[in-house]
């Protein structure tokens, strides 16, 4: 005998829910499996598919033109050169904080033109 998907799947539509609920604790019995697993993994797809909103800026390395990554700080931020230095020497001083993605591929491509090492997290 051959199994017929079409007739299976007819018979599943013509069972009430508390049927169906009934076929499914015995398919889990029967086969020692359990229908919540899929669930909760769903559950943790959802989270996990939720976009990242803000970013932040990090300046991992000013690289060898110092000067122009510097001025460009300088530019974005608005700091003074004392600052700009300080914060040019300082491997994982944030550029920018909690800016939009655009805002921040914009800084981040502005900086590497100038010679930095930056990361975008």
């Amino acid at each position: 005998m051959a199994f017929n998907q079409e007739t299976f799947i007819a018979d599943l539509e013509a069972m009430t829910v508390l049927e169906l609920k009934e076929v499914v604790e015995a398919l889990e019995n029967h086969f020692g499996v359990t229908a919540a697993a899929p669930v909760a993994v769903a559950g943790a797809g959802a989270e996990a598919a939720e976009e990242k909103t803000e970013f932040d800026v990090i300046i991992k390395s000013a690289g060898a033109k110092k000067i122009a990554v510097i001025k460009e700080l300088r530019a974005i931020t608005g700091l003074g050169l004392k600052e700009a230095k300080a914060m040019a020497e300082e491997a994982g001083a944030k550029v920018k904080e909690g800016v939009s993605k655009d805002e921040a591929t914009e800084v981040a491509a502005k900086l590497e033109a100038a010679g930095a090492e930056v990361e975008v997290k």
